[in-house]
């Protein structure tokens, strides 16, 4: 017997995000979320997304036991700005039986109907920065900081959902050049003298200002607003929402993976990459304390694999070469580590501009992610 259940309590919400974790123990690829975060996501009173968007999750039981979860999100901000009636789905994670999966969307299109929505989309979630699409391709790789993973079978039960292809997410690795090519080194200064551009220390203002490295963070999230607006998905972030995702990034910054270009004294592009702590998330269950501090202190210290976050630019210097001082500046850090290789977070199919940073680099796609859709009639 199946019965699904609508959750709001602190004690439901553990067993939300447990189910996750158990679901997937032991398997080398999945890395659970951080568990702190996961909370912080789905707290009004701490996430800013929820004064334009309402959230109700879902826990699904087969014979007493938990069997699936999902949540589904009516965000009110992106379908305003798009124009659209749409609720999505995310944090969809279920046993192989296709019966539970049916339970839990059939909660998702009773809502979607009381409110007047005509497609459910997902996995998506209240914003770019957050965890999106559902793994189709590359289940043999690991799932990043900023990934969720999922088994073969969740691909199997959208499609007898009747679920369609929306938009698909591309996942790169990247092999870290071991020397800085004299030809970027030119290229990187000629560009930085001729428009004024100026390189960030971070690592002198996280020892000796960070309250002034703060502020700058501030404008990378400026930048990253103007520069991600444009794409599928995404919705203004808030100065709330902008400071939560500044102490994510303070948990995992090195100076070295960083980079800040000013134009006076104004952020007007960066570049972030971070460690991976998958050992650490993996070990710790989703936190860090106290299983998971070992191997976090030791990702921190020797980067082997770095993943990409984000690139961002303003439209106003898009086209004057920043991205490749940003790329010049990367490739210093990583050869400085010893980091051999990248990982990208997903990055949309169709987004050219992203893909043409990698045209001078050894790559793969590593992951293919998907947005799946389904009509509500």
């Amino acid at each position: 017997m199946i019965t699904v259940k609508q959750i709001s309590s602190k004690r439901d919400k553990k067993k939300f995000f447990k189910f996750l974790i158990d679901l997937y123990k032991g398997n080398p690829y999945a890395v659970p979320n951080l568990y702190m975060d996961e909370f912080a996501e789905f707290d009004p009173e701490v996430n800013d997304a929820f004064r334009f968007a309402d959230c109700k999750m879902f826990l699904a039981y087969k014979d007493g036991k938990i069997a699936g979860r999902i949540a589904g999100i009516w965000h009110r901000g992106v379908n305003e700005k798009n124009n659209v009636k749409q609720l999505r789905f995310t944090r969809f994670d279920v046993i192989d039986d296709f019966e539970v999966t049916k339970a839990l969307f059939a909660e998702l299109f009773k809502w979607a109907k009381e409110l007047g929505m005509t497609e459910i989309i997902g996995p998506m979630s209240f914003s770019d920065l957050n965890e999106e699409g559902m793994l189709i391709d590359g289940f043999d790789k690991p799932s990043t900081y900023i990934e969720i993973y999922n088994h073969p079978y969740y691909v199997e039960h959208m499609q007898k959902l009747g679920a369609y292809k929306v938009v698909d997410w591309n996942c790169y690795r990247i092999t870290a050049p071991t020397t800085v090519q004299e030809k970027i080194v030119r290229l990187s200064e000629k560009i930085k003298a001729k428009n004024g551009y100026e390189i960030l220390d971070v690592a002198y203002l996280l020892k000796h200002d960070k309250k002034k490295l703060h502020k700058y963070l501030m404008q990378c999230m400026d930048v990253l607003d103007e520069a991600y607006s444009g794409l599928y998905g995404t919705s203004p972030l808030n100065e709330k929402q902008k400071k939560r995702e500044i102490d994510s990034v303070n948990l995992v910054l090195i100076p070295e993976l960083a980079t800040a270009i000013l134009k006076d004294d104004k952020v007007v592009a960066y570049g972030f990459s971070m460690p991976s702590i998958n050992e650490a998330l993996q070990k710790g269950r989703g936190h860090i304390f106290p299983f998971g501090f070992i191997p976090y202190l030791k990702a921190m210290k020797h980067v082997e694999v770095a993943n990409m976050m984000s690139i961002g630019i303003t439209a106003e210097h898009k086209n004057k070469g920043v991205a490749a001082i940003i790329l010049h500046e990367c490739t210093k850090g990583a050869i400085k580590l010893g980091v051999k290789y990248f990982e990208t977070g997903p990055m949309l199919e169709n987004n050219r501009n992203i893909q043409n940073l990698w045209k001078n680099y050894e790559y793969e796609i590593a992951k293919r992610r998907r947005c799946w859709g389904l009509k509500v009639e």
